[in-house]
C-alpha cells in the first residue's frame, strides 16, 4: 500500500484500516505500507494515493484508489487468485490469450457504487495473472482520480482502456474481453471456434439471474431438479442498480444491491449461478438445448427470465453521447455529476427514484415529463415535493446536444409545439423498459404488442417445456411480482416434467 499525506486522506485511512484487518485473517496476508516518493514507490512507478499493488514482483496488478464499496468484491477475488497463482480463465480464453505477443496496459475505470464494475475488473486481473510478462491491469476509482477519468472522457462505468485506447463501456463476458485485449478492437461476439463440444446435462436451465430467475432456481432445486442459472452479465438484474427499495415486505428500506445479494446468496446455496455466460441460441427437440459461447446445456425444460432493459429515447445524440453525459444508470454514473446540472427524463417511479438519488449526491436536478402528472407511488411524489425538485410538464426531448460531452437538450412543448434548449451537463433517461425477448422470438414464443412474452398464470408459454417469468412477461414489473412468477414457473416446470400435459393420454 502506498499513500501520500494530504492526498485523499479519508480513502487512505479506510484503505489502511481495511488492509490491516484483512491481514489478521491469515499470516499469509502481509501488508507493506509505503510512502509515495520513497524508493519502493519509484521502483513500481506509484504516484497516486492510495495505491495497492498485489504481489508486485510476480504480477502487474494495482488498485489506484480504495478497494471499497462494490470493489471490495473484486479485491478479495484478486487476492485469492494471486495467492493461488491461478487466473481461473476458461480454456477458451487461455487459447485466445496464447496468441498475444505484445504488451497490454489495461485500465478499468469504476465507481464504488457500480455493481457491474467488479466483473470487468476481474476480467482484467485474470489476464494479468495468466500473462504476467505481457499484461498489466489497473482498477481506477474515477471518483477519486477525476483527472485521469476526464483524460479518457469517462462518463459511464465500467470504462475499459487498453494501451491508452477506449475499448469498451460496460461489463463484458470474459471471452469477449480477452478477444478485445488481444486484437485492440471492440468485438461483438466470440468467434465460432469457441463453440462448445460436450453437453452439460441438467433437468432445468434458467436464463437470467434477476429476481425471477434466482427465485426459480431456489424452488426448482428444492423440488429436486438439477438446475443451472445462466446470466449474461451479473446476478441481480436491474433490481441491483435500484438505489433504494422501499416496498419489499419485511424491510422499510433496503438498497437494491443489498437485497439482490441476499437473494443471490440464497440461490447459490441451491444451484450454480454462472455469470457472464450469455445464451446465444435455444434449440427445441426431444430435449431442450441452451448454447452459450463456451458451453452447451441439454435439459428437460427451460425458464426464460431475461427481464427488460432501459427504453431509449431514440433521438439524435443519445447513442453518440452515451457515457459522455448520457446515462441510464444513476447508481453507476451519478457520482460524475456531483455539483453539476442534470435532467431526468421520465414520469414514473424510476424517474422519481433517479431524481431523488441524484439530488442526494449533490446534483442540481430537473425532471422532464411528457405528461401532466407523475405515474407512480404517492410516497415518491411526496418525496419529490419535499426535496423541491423542479419538474417541467408536457415536454418532450427531441435531441441531446453536445460535441464531446452533453451540453444541453432540445425539447418541444407538447401543447404549443414550440422548441427550446435547456442547458445541462447530464441526461438520465428513465422512460420505461423494453423486454429482452430476442431468444423468445427466435424460437417462436408468442409475444404481445409490446414484445412481452405471453404466459399463463403458471408461467407456461405456447411452447411446452418453455416457461417464462419476471419482467419478460410484462405486467407491473416489480421485484415482488418477479419472485412470485419465478417460484410459479419453477413449480409448474417440475410438474410438467413429471406429468407432461402436452402428451396425449393413452386410452
Amino acid at each position: 500500500m502506498f499513500t501520500k499525506e494530504k492526498e485523499n486522506e479519508e480513502f487512505n485511512f479506510y484503505t489502511e484500516k481495511f488492509l490491516q484487518e484483512l491481514s489478521t485473517i491469515s499470516e499469509k496476508i502481509i501488508v507493506h505500507q509505503n510512502k509515495i516518493g520513497d524508493e519502493i514507490s519509484k521502483k513500481y512507478n506509484v504516484e497516486r494515493s492510495p495505491t495497492i499493488l498485489l504481489q508486485p514482483d510476480d504480477y502487474n496488478i494495482r488498485y489506484t484508489g480504495a478497494p471499497m464499496g462494490e470493489e471490495g468484491r473484486s479485491f478479495i477475488e484478486a487476492v485469492l487468485m494471486v495467492s493461488q497463482k491461478n487466473s481461473h480463465l476458461s480454456e477458451v480464453s487461455k487459447d485466445i490469450l496464447k496468441t498475444l505477443k505484445e504488451s497490454r496496459q489495461v485500465q478499468v475505470f469504476v465507481t464504488l457504487a457500480c455493481p457491474y464494475c467488479p466483473a470487468q475488473v476481474i476480467n482484467a486481473f485474470k489476464a494479468a495473472i495468466e500473462k504476467p510478462k505481457l499484461v498489466s491491469s489497473e482498477c481506477v476509482d474515477a471518483a477519486e482520480h477525476l483527472d485521469i477519468a476526464e483524460k479518457f472522457e469517462v462518463g459511464a462505468v465500467p470504462h475499459t482502456v487498453i494501451n491508452n485506447q477506449t475499448i469498451s463501456r460496460g461489463v463484458e463476458p470474459e471471452e469477449r474481453f480477452i478477444q478485445e485485449l488481444v486484437s485492440l478492437q471492440p468485438s461483438d461476439q466470440v468467434e465460432d471456434q469457441t463453440a462448445p463440444i460436450e453437453p452439460n446435462v441438467v433437468d432445468l436451465v434458467i436464463i437470467g439471474a434477476g429476481p425471477a430467475g434466482l427465485t426459480a432456481g431456489i424452488y426448482a432445486a428444492r423440488s429436486g431438479l438439477k438446475t443451472v442459472i445462466l446470466e449474461k452479465k451479473i446476478a441481480g438484474g436491474q433490481a441491483a442498480i435500484t438505489p433504494v427499495v422501499e416496498n419489499w415486505p419485511g424491510f422499510s428500506s433496503i438498497g437494491g444491491k443489498q437485497l439482490m445479494d441476499m437473494i443471490s446468496k440464497q440461490a447459490r446455496d441451491y444451484v450454480p449461478v454462472i455469470e457472464s455466460e450469455q445464451v446465444l441460441e435455444i434449440k427445441i427437440g426431444k430435449y431442450l438445448e441452451a448454447i452459450t459461447a463456451k458451453n452447451w446445456y441439454v435439459s428437460k425444460a427451460i425458464i426464460i427470465a431475461t427481464g427488460a432493459e432501459h427504453r431509449k429515447l431514440m433521438v439524435p445524440g443519445e447513442q453518440r453521447l452515451y457515457g459522455r453525459g448520457m446515462s441510464y444508470c444513476p447508481t453507476c454514473d451519478g457520482f460524475f455529476f456531483k455539483g453539476k446540472t442534470v435532467v431526468v427524463v421520465g414520469g414514473g417511479n424510476t424517474a422519481m427514484t433517479d431524481a431523488l438519488y441524484l439530488k442526494s449526491l449533490g446534483a442540481s436536478v430537473t425532471v422532464l415529463n411528457r405528461g401532466e402528472m407523475f405515474k407512480g407511488e404517492q410516497t415518491l411524489k411526496d418525496s419529490m415535493l419535499k426535496e423541491k425538485i423542479p419538474v417541467i410538464w408536457n415536454i418532450s426531448v427531441v435531441e441531446i446536444l453536445g460535441e464531446s460531452t452533453v451540453t444541453g437538450v432540445k425539447v418541444k412543448d407538447l401543447k404549443s409545439n414550440s422548441e427550446q434548449v435547456i442547458q445541462t451537463e447530464g441526461v438520465f433517461v428513465a422512460i420505461g423498459e423494453i423486454p429482452n425477448n430476442q431468444l423468445a422470438v427466435d424460437i417462436g414464443l408468442k409475444v404481445d404488442e409490446h414484445g412481452f412474452v405471453v404466459a399463463d398464470r403458471f408461467g407456461r408459454t405456447n411452447i411446452p417445456r418453455v416457461n417464462a417469468a419476471g419482467d419478460i412477461t410484462g405486467g407491473v414489473r416489480q421485484i415482488t411480482t418477479a419472485v412470485g412468477s419465478g417460484a410459479t414457473a419453477a413449480t409448474s416446470a417440475f410438474e410438467d416434467i413429471l406429468h407432461p400435459y402436452w402428451v396425449p393420454k393413452k386410452i
